[in-house]
């Protein structure tokens, strides 16, 4: 009995993989994508192009879930095959994209691991280290990320005189250009003082004396959010910390460890500029898992 030869389908599939080759795609893209569609072909069999809609899709789909595989491996999936349309479209092969109409699982939002109270107060009390190029504003950066809970870009957008020393709060410029206040305390503000004179000098040996830029180099230029990430992870890892860290990793730890401490939803989605209560909410995740570890170690009847 002879071997069928390739459907239409497998046929097509075959000419899209050499044209992402061609476009010189990455071998990781190629790899599933090959795995992803050869799968899709062998699901529609004999049909042709004009014969799958997106009911088609979502049963194949559906196949997929049934093997046990996860979701994000289900989106990739579904990621293929609207591709796959994209280029046939292109091509002239067919006019509509079924794999529109179908929808993306809903992925589970993954937040980082996030550093215990304990950890990032060794960090922000020890010495600076030694490999610092410019220490006093590299504890200014810890201080206003982990202390003010602000994004990297926020961080860098800051000027002298965004600073109201009487209220204690900073204007910071968040998403959007939303502007919103956000409090700083004692010891961000003994580190902001501590770094001003070096700052100043700083900028008199660059030729630079009328920067508006709380943090400068020594140049005299304003840092860059690639800048500040790369400053957070060097003094992450002379601390013994993940090298994994970067800034948002402090704004999630303000975050998570003002919900420890008792603080209230709403007022921490203020500090954060978050427009959603529901982002803020994420969260609770890792707090709750928290409490549960602290709850199973210390009780005495949590573990039998």
């Amino acid at each position: 009995m002879t071997k069928p030869g390739p459907t239409v389908v497998e046929k097509t599939i075959a000419k899209f993989i050499r044209a992402l080759k061609e476009r010189n795609a990455s071998a990781h893209t190629i790899k599933a994508y090959s795995t992803d569609l050869a799968q899709f072909g062998g699901y529609v069999g004999p049909q042709d192009w004009r014969d799958i809609d997106h009911v088609l899709i979502r049963g194949f789909l559906s196949t997929l879930y049934e093997r046990g595989l996860s979701k994000t491996s289900v989106a990739r999936a579904l990621a293929a095959l609207r591709s796959l349309y994209r280029w046939l479209a292109q091509e002239g092969v067919v006019e509509q994209n079924p794999a529109k109409l179908v929808a993306t699982p809903k992925l589970p939002k993954k937040l980082p691991r996030v550093p215990t109270i304990e950890e990032v107060n060794t960090v922000l009390d020890s010495q600076m280290a030694e490999s610092s190029a410019f220490p006093e504003r590299d504890q200014v950066i810890l201080e206003l990320l982990y202390g003010c809970g602000i994004r990297n870009s926020e961080l860098i957008g800051i000027n002298l005189d965004d600073i109201r020393w009487s209220n204690e709060v900073i204007l910071v410029r968040g998403k959007g250009r939303k502007e919103r206040y956000v409090p700083f305390g004692d010891s961000a503000a003994a580190a902001v003082n501590k770094y001003l004179p070096p700052r100043q000098k700083a900028l008199a040996q660059a030729k630079r004396t009328i920067e508006k830029a709380l943090l400068v180099n020594f140049r005299g230029t304003r840092l860059t959010t690639r800048s500040i990430g790369r400053i957070v992870k060097h003094i992450a890892v002379a601390n013994g910390l993940s090298p994994d860290i970067h800034p948002h990793t402090l704004r999630h730890a303000f975050g998570t460890h003002m919900l420890e401490e008792g603080a209230d939803l709403r007022a921490i989605q203020e500090m954060l500029g978050h427009e959603r209560l529901s982002t803020t909410q994420r969260y609770t995740q890792l707090t709750v898992k928290h409490v549960m570890e602290v709850y199973d170690r210390t009780h005495p009847h949590a573990k039998k």
